[in-house]
């Protein structure tokens, strides 16, 4: 697929979390103010800030594909990056709403009147809702992935996480039903708090590092070297390796230590084909490849001088 392809399916892929997200929060809220479960309403937060993120990341994603221009010379990917953060935060919101609810309701007198018939309504809120979640964050996280898209992937592990609490909190009112005892409900809820805020921690580190123009992940960075490895017997030598990530583009620097003698046109055409070969793996890769010559009079090119080791095998800058 070529970048606007991509573009248009992260757009379509964010605006069916937004449409799945209004329904359900819609549905838990009527639910659980009917049944009064504190455990549903904690969970009808939980999906209102899902709600949210998941306007943050349709426009995020749509930002990010805007092409670069005068005041954003390198693009608009770092959007993304900004609505992890703040999607992040959004579920500390959350877990800290659910927490404070709970535990008035532990510490006060038991109000909640579970009648047969409502729970019923809740334990079916609760199964739709983990089932559709699994839908929707399943079709994210397959996007999310094919066109590293941090904010698509973050909202897809909000709806991960509703999964699992919506299933604890099923199994929750499950146990009311059998047993009577309605302290279960905000003990679930509490549980649901937990879960979601190691997920928002895990979400917040993440988008933080690449806030901060964190290098990419390490086996990303060697699979790179190895496809400049590739073309070792056409020059001599490649240093300073630097990756960075946007959103849901990288960019790539090197040194590239060219023979001496050979001219700038056959300079630029082995760039070219660089370029071409790391963008076939990495094709949301913006390389910048800075070209200097080589002037220790070797008489064969692609000794790689410090680069190749005694078997003759390319070596990476960091062996």
């Amino acid at each position: 697929m070529d970048k606007a392809t991509l573009d248009q399916l992260k757009e379509k892929t964010a605006r069916l979390s937004v449409i799945s997200n209004t329904g359900l929060v819609l549905m838990k809220f009527v639910v659980g103010f009917a049944i009064g479960s504190v455990s549903i309403i904690s969970e009808a937060i939980h999906s209102s800030m899902d709600l949210i993120a998941a306007v943050i990341a349709f426009f995020s994603v749509r930002k990010s594909a805007e092409p670069p221009d005068a005041q954003h010379e390198f693009g608009h990917g770092k959007f993304e990056d900004i609505s992890g953060l703040i999607e992040g935060l959004l579920i500390f919101v959350a877990a800290i709403l659910i927490i404070r609810e709970a535990v008035t309701k532990l510490m006060g007198e038991p109000t909640e009147n579970f009648t047969p018939s409502l729970l019923i309504f809740g334990i079916a809120v609760m199964g739709i809702s983990a089932l559709a979640n699994w839908y929707v964050s399943n079709r994210l996280m397959k996007v999310a992935k094919h066109t590293e898209s941090i904010a698509l992937e973050s909202d897809a592990w909000h709806l991960r996480t509703d999964v699992y609490t919506s299933l604890g909190v099923f199994f929750g009112l499950i146990l009311i039903h059998l047993t009577g005892i309605t302290l279960f409900d905000p003990l679930f809820a509490i549980g649901v708090a937990i879960v979601i805020m190691k997920a928002a921690y895990d979400l917040t580190r993440r988008s933080f590092s690449d806030l901060i123009d964190h290098s990419i992940p390490l086996a990303n960075e060697q699979r790179i070297q190895e496809i400049i490895c590739d073309h070792a017997s056409t020059y001599a030598g490649f240093h300073d390796l630097k990756t960075r990530r946007s959103g849901p583009e990288i960019f790539i620097e090197f040194h590239l230590v060219v023979p001496g003698d050979v001219t700038v046109l056959q300079c630029h055409d082995l760039s070219d084909h660089l370029e071409s070969d790391l963008k076939t793996e990495f094709p949301r890769a913006n390389i910048t490849i800075h070209a200097e010559p080589c002037n220790e009079g070797c008489t064969r090119c692609g000794s790689f001088c410090t680069f190749y080791d005694k078997n003759n095998r390319c070596k990476t800058p960091k062996e």
